[in-house]
């Protein structure tokens, strides 16, 4: 149990996610967690409103998943996957080519979310190398998009309001157009139909592939948007033979109320990423799918292999429960706990449209978003959410919810009253100036 000298040591020298060693946010020491629920070291509990950035889909301490953790650790914790293989990777990938929209059949196991849209962006480059076509070069996306915290992925998110600016003139250089304006659940209207169409016919000569996070726009902004843009991108691609990149990372295994987010468009993408609840939140693994063409057309290639190769891929601990928690999602009928997560948070924030201090409030799956006119302080909520006992982590102007699909109705609406109750009581938590802070 952490005391206060190492909590002390913690503030001086541990970079948390996204705050500063300077002017430090501050943080609270967690001793366990069960089910929905994070306990303090004070022993305060906390309903758990972020599934730990997303990933915890079940809760934590699921007895499934820990079963899957602790049997796998007694015939081998990790292994090389160079010339080797194993029962949890080659289980775990024939299941992955059984749920994932059809065609994606070749499977890349890797470390993060991060990497997995590295492995995607190496795919489409060497794809066009191994057909000898030294033009397609670049990439095409919309803004508002979020793809990940390294070099690659930094390239591909909005490079003037996202968190990656100032890395702007280190990055590669791709295309990027208008976010999508047409809402989930519309038609797609003719302002986004002809950017997306101009996009493609002016440019297509030098683009190796398209990159979307189908239906919401994650860390960029928690935007929802038709499932038609995504259709008519696929159409587009087909068109101008352009790859189709979907990252389903933090949409993928139910969270929009589709198993994947294609789905709500019936599409297969040419690549497709996975990560955060491949696991449900037990361990870090990732991996990026794609078609046979894409595959066999990189290994005819110059290379002959994909060049990319962790030391942790495929491990097996994380390649076993993370075959546990499909099981599980299955078993548990998640559709039907999405669907009543997403008939809770509705009715329990749609009042909040009319909130002065409130630009819109988003629902779909299990996911809620009011997202407020102004930026918001995060210490002084964070500190106001702790006492009222809810873990809710706001960025930006968005305060938002992604919680595990076990929660109950009492708890969902308990987070949303915490909600109601930091937006009416002062105005304190409202700040002008934006910071980067998720």
């Amino acid at each position: 149990m952490l005391n206060k000298s190492q909590l002390a040591f913690d503030a001086k020298h541990i970079w948390h996610p996204y705050t500063s060693l300077v002017d430090p946010l501050p943080v609270y020491p967690v001793v366990s967690a069960s089910g929905v629920h994070i306990k303090l070291k004070n022993g305060k509990e906390l309903v758990d409103g972020m599934s730990s950035w997303w990933c915890a889909i079940h809760g934590y301490g699921h007895p499934i998943l820990n079963k899957a953790v602790t049997d796998q650790l007694s015939k081998m914790s990790h292994m090389m996957f160079g010339g080797i293989t194993h029962e949890p990777a080659v289980s775990l990938c024939q299941k992955l080519v059984e749920i994932t929209p059809s065609g994606l059949d070749k499977i890349f196991l890797c470390d993060s979310g991060s990497v997995s849209v590295e492995v995607a962006i190496k795919m489409a480059f060497q794809y066009w190398h191994s057909l000898g076509n030294t033009k397609k070069k670049k990439l095409m996306t919309v803004r508002k998009g979020y793809h990940g915290d390294t070099f690659g992925a930094m390239a591909v998110c909005d490079p003037e309001s996202g968190m990656h600016h100032m890395f702007h003139t280190m990055l590669s250089e791709h295309l990027f157009i208008d976010e999508p304006t047409s809402l989930f659940g519309e038609p797609l209207n003719d302002i986004d139909l002809k950017n997306l169409e101009r996009a493609f016919e002016h440019n297509h000569t030098t683009i190796a592939a398209c990159i979307l996070e189908p239906i919401v726009q994650g860390a960029g902004g928690m935007r929802m948007y038709s499932s038609e843009y995504v259709k008519k991108a696929k159409e587009l691609c087909l068109k101008y033979d352009v790859l189709l990149i979907l990252d389903e990372i933090a949409t993928g295994f139910g969270r929009t109320g589709k198993l994947f987010a294609a789905d709500h468009a019936a599409i297969s993408p040419d690549v497709m990423c996975l990560g955060k609840s491949l696991t449900g939140g037990m361990m870090t693994l990732a991996g990026t799918l794609c078609t046979e063409k894409v595959a066999h057309t990189i290994c005819n290639g110059e290379a002959g292999v994909l060049m990319h190769g962790p030391t942790f891929m495929a491990n097996p601990l994380a390649c076993s429960v993370a075959l546990a928690s499909i099981n599980l999602l299955e078993t548990l009928d998640w559709q039907r706990n999405v669907d009543r997560i997403e008939h809770v948070l509705i009715s329990e924030l749609d009042d909040l449209k009319m909130h002065e201090r409130v630009k819109d409030v988003r629902v779909l799956g299990a996911i809620g978003v009011v997202e407020c006119h102004q930026s918001i302080d995060v210490a002084a909520i964070q500190h106001f959410f702790v006492e009222e006992g809810v873990w809710i982590r706001p960025f930006r102007n968005l305060i938002y919810l992604m919680p595990p699909y076990i929660m109950e109705k009492k708890d969902l609406k308990f987070l949303c009253q915490a909600i109601k109750k930091s937006l009416s009581i002062s105005n304190n938590f409202m700040i002008q100036r934006d910071k980067h802070v998720i």
